[in-house]
């Protein structure tokens, strides 16, 4: 009797996964940097975020450079976010704490460039770019107030942002920095090898929820 009924069982789960249009391992590897109920693990300006209803908040009033107390060198590191209007946040990767992540490594931009507030930006200060090194396309946030999801893949000097399931960088940071960075500026940390990954809040609300990572 067991065997007349493992071939519909398989038949069903492969057309439920099809139909949702995901593979059953595509999580597989991936570590939860953030429990939802405190910043354990997390270090620096730990007084400008603060955890809401199992979502990291950067407070209006704070903000701040926040690291996980961990190096990392390859990764893909995944995150949902929700922007408040005129949100600037930024996240850093392969910096090093104690000095602007977008000179000691690379920020990329989390912004809610829609807004009034940001209507004169250069092309690699909107949301996804690596600032002052490469422009994101433009188009893919959502409306302000709704979740956003985003995966920044970093190997080696390869650089990948996806918004919500769109490759809005896709880079070669030796190319982007050949003969040298757009913004015109020394990036002493742009070709670290490893570093921390934290977010870099300027004053605005930004919620962050489902942080996780792959090292590579």
């Amino acid at each position: 009797m067991r065997k007349t009924f493992i071939l519909p069982f398989l038949l069903v789960s492969s057309l439920v996964f099809s139909l949702a249009g995901c593979k059953p391992d595509e999580e597989a590897g991936f570590t939860p940097l953030f429990n939802g109920v405190d910043l354990t693990g997390w270090v620096g300006d730990t007084d400008g975020y603060t955890v809401e209803d199992g979502k990291l908040v950067c407070l209006a009033e704070g903000g701040g450079n926040l690291y996980y107390d961990k190096v990392f060198s390859n990764f893909i590191l995944r995150f949902d976010f929700r922007l408040e209007e005129g949100s600037n946040n930024g996240v850093g990767i392969r910096a090093e704490q104690g000095k602007d992540a977008a000179y000691y490594g690379m920020e990329i931009q989390v912004l809610d460039d829609n807004a009034a507030a940001w209507s004169d930006l250069e092309p690699w200060q909107y949301h996804g770019s690596i600032y002052g090194v490469v422009p994101a396309k433009r188009g893919f946030l959502k409306p302000t107030g709704e979740w956003n999801s985003e995966e920044i893949y970093a190997n080696g000097n390869h650089i990948r942002v996806t918004l919500n399931g769109e490759v809005i960088v896709d880079a070669d940071l030796s190319e982007a920095a050949n003969p040298e960075t757009i913004d015109g500026r020394e990036h002493p940390g742009l070709f670290n090898e490893s570093g921390y990954i934290g977010f870099l809040g300027h004053g605005t609300r930004v919620e962050f929820d489902n942080i996780r990572i792959r090292e590579l």
